[in-house]
């Protein structure tokens, strides 16, 4: 997923998160929408403070969900391609943000149906807070959080949106799930296996301009 290693990307959610798409369904790419001003959030970074680089307001896009409530930001020379699952209207919606290369980055998921496998991990938490256009769904408050999770001491990264914010220490593997009205939202950055050399290369990455960039299309997804 780094751009800046172009390693080759595993196109799936994280390996322990299944999400239960039944039937056939239709990929449609998206349109390019007029770029909009750029979301704003309050940093509580764990580490390095975001760099001058980080992207401005003409840099930024506005995709919205076929149903005009779900929405988020991304990179104006990125694209978003729509899966949708089958039903009239649609039980599920997947959008796959990929970046200016092609290399898929990003996948928002919304729908009736959301499943997850949990297993013990000790985790370490580099970042995580509120995602403002999520504070009126049910609780636990949705958080954007970017952490490593590490089972028999092999390190699995994680950024995501994650019901609450991610405890630190001995804890079980989050699903990613959270409740927005009558359906379920699953939003997640979509890391290669082995991504990092070390925590400190990931907190390196999170200061640069691709975690950025990330970092606030995941507080950017609001819910109407």
């Amino acid at each position: 997923m780094l751009s800046a290693r172009r390693l080759p990307v595993i196109a799936a959610l994280a390996a322990a998160t299944a999400l239960i798409l039944s039937g056939c369904g239709a990929v449609t790419p998206a349109a390019t929408p007029a770029a909009t001003p750029a979301a704003t959030a309050g940093a509580t970074a764990v580490g390095t403070p975001p760099p001058s680089s980080a992207l401005g307001a003409a840099d930024v896009a506005k995709y919205t969900f076929p149903d005009g409530r779900l929405s988020f930001e991304y990179p104006a020379d990125w694209r978003v391609e729509l899966f949708t699952g089958p039903g009239e209207p649609s039980l599920s919606r997947t959008a796959t943000v990929l970046d200016a290369k092609g290399t898929e980055q990003v996948t928002v998921y919304s729908g009736r149906i959301a499943d997850g496998v949990s297993h013990p991990v000790r985790r370490t938490v580099f970042e995580s807070e509120p995602v403002p256009g999520l504070s009126r769904q049910p609780a636990p408050a949705a958080h954007y959080a970017f952490y490593v999770d590490r089972m028999d001491a092999s390190p699995t990264y994680r950024m995501h949106l994650s019901a609450g914010a991610p405890p630190a220490g001995d804890s079980a593997r989050l699903d990613g799930i959270i409740r927005i009205g009558k359906e379920v939202l699953v939003a997640e950055i979509k890391f290669i296996e082995k991504p990092f050399a070390s925590d400190d290369a990931a907190k390196d990455w999170l200061a640069g301009a691709e975690g950025q960039a990330l970092k606030a299309l995941l507080l950017s997804v609001s819910y109407s």
